[in-house]
This record gives structure tokens, sequence and C-alpha cells, in this order.
């Protein structure tokens, strides 16, 4: 990955899927309607541009912790604006340690005891590829994937949670597993 220094608004916006995902994953359902993950994701982005000076961080797992407390806070104030209440610190924290877990269970999928410098860069590296490629797949097939590997949802859950039988949450979830294994297969050797 290009350090940071080099092109600050493109080293953001290979953060955008990433956020996406995030965003998507600790969106209450029942807000779906009310705020889109792509908006908010903007705004974070939009935010982090601004704030840019204000980042200390070298790494791009220090850009990625900083874009999720960004996250966090959009999130929090996004919520906060629709029950028009006092600002709630604890839903902020609450907000951002999910999405540091949901990032960490993403990082899981990519066997994530790695230790040097250059393992964890690679790493990250391998995390933005997953992001980009999980954003590519078919909305139908991207949910079962993420509430079966992310949110640890057994089949008959996703199934009766979707209105769909077992079977088709299964073809759903071989298809998506097929095509996101293509584009990670691609990425490598591009």
């Amino acid at each position: 990955m290009a350090p940071v220094e080099e092109q600050p608004g493109t080293v953001l916006e290979r953060f955008r899927d990433y956020l996406r995902l995030l965003a998507r994953l600790q969106l209450d359902e029942r807000l779906r309607g009310k705020l889109d993950p792509s908006d908010l994701v903007q705004q974070t982005l939009l935010r982090a541009y601004q704030g840019l000076e204000q980042f200390r961080g070298r790494s791009s797992a220090e850009m990625a912790a900083w874009l999720r407390q960004i996250l966090a806070n959009t999130l929090a104030n996004a919520v906060r604006d629709l029950a028009r209440a006092k600002r709630d610190l604890a839903l902020e924290r609450s907000l951002e340690t999910s999405l540091a877990d949901s990032s960490a269970r993403l990082e899981a999928w990519l066997i994530a005891d790695q230790s040097s410098p250059s393992q964890r860069a690679e790493r990250n590296e391998q995390l933005l590829q997953l992001s980009q490629g999980i954003a590519a797949l078919p909305d139908d097939q991207r949910e079962v994937l993420l509430l079966r590997h992310i949110q640890g949802w057994p089949l008959p859950d996703i199934a009766r949670h979707l209105g769909r039988t077992r079977p088709a949450v299964a073809s759903l979830l071989r298809r998506g597993l097929k095509q996101l294994r293509e584009h990670l297969q691609g990425q490598d050797h591009a």
C-alpha cells in the first residue's frame, strides 16, 4: 500500500468499500430505510479528508482505525439526529467498539496471526481487497455471506430471516464464496 503521505484522496478512497461494509454491519435494520451506509461513508471520507492534517499515523492499520472512529462518530450523529436526542457518548463508544469488532471479524477471516510490519501491511491490503470483493457481490449473496461468516448466523436462521429455503440460502452462500474467491485470486494475479 502506498504511504499515507503520497496521495491522501487516493489513500482514503481505498477504504470506501471497507467502511461501507462496516457501516452496513453496524446499521440496525430498522434504520436502513432512513440511513444509507453509502451516505454515511461519504460523510466519513469527507470529514477524514477535511481533517487529514490531524491524522498522526503512518500505517494503513492506523488509517483504518482512525477512519473507523470517524465512521462511528458519523453513525452516532446520524442516529442521534434521527432520534433528536442529546449526544450519547456511551452510544459513540459502543459504536466504535462494534466497528472495531466487525473489523476484527473481517481480519480473522484472513488468518490474523501475523506479526511483522510487512505481514501486517499485507494483511491490511488483503482486508481492503476482501471488502472490495464483498462489495462487488450481488446483494442477496453479500447478505447471506455477511450473515453467515461475519455475524455467525446458522443457515436456518438466515433462511428464516430472508424468507428463503435453506437450500436456496446454501446455494447463495456457495455462489457468493465462489465469486469472492475468484475476485481475490484475480487480485493476486493483477
